[in-house]
């Protein structure tokens, strides 16, 4: 995966992400993802490119477990969330929707680089200024479930739990 990176700060919590005062938008899914992280950063709907990055600090996804966030992401054409941290139910939900969410020092990481993400290797290059990072290679089951676009397709497709 290549893309670009949109740097996000620590606590990044769901309201900034899927912003409550259009909260009515839950039902058009679509039309929520044009908002998609707007109170943090109101340029990032429309600057960003299908594959780029969302790259946070620590406890990224904090504060209400609404499903609506992670989606809005995936739907939005985000490659993956890269942070140093994720709130817990938030990093659940992504893996559930089929959201690549990849835990790892960000801070060689700036807003614009051009980053690299090999995930079955565990790597994240960043191109713009050489470093590597090594993230910890995702399991067989998770890549599974991402692959088939998460837990609910990966049962769609296979009629049960099975990940082997």
């Amino acid at each position: 995966m290549r893309g670009k990176a949109f740097k996000f700060g620590d606590n990044i919590s769901t309201d900034h992400i899927a912003p409550g005062r259009l909260f009515y938008l839950r039902s058009n899914l679509q039309e929520f993802a044009k908002h998609v992280l707007e109170d943090a950063d109101p340029t990032f709907a429309s600057s960003m490119k299908k594959g780029d990055f969302v790259v946070g600090g620590s406890n990224f996804g904090l504060g209400s477990s609404r499903e609506h966030a992670p989606q809005i992401i995936k739907i939005a054409g985000v490659g993956a969330v890269i942070a140093k941290s994720f709130a817990r139910i938030f990093y659940r939900n992504a893996i559930n929707i089929g959201l690549l969410a990849i835990e790892c020092d960000t801070d060689s990481i700036d807003a614009g680089d051009e980053l690299e993400l090999d995930i079955e290797k565990g790597i994240l290059k960043n191109l713009t200024n050489g470093t590597i990072v090594q993230i910890e290679p995702l399991p067989p089951v998770m890549i599974k479930l991402l692959q088939d676009g998460g837990l609910v397709e990966h049962i769609k497709k296979n009629g049960d739990f099975k990940l082997v």
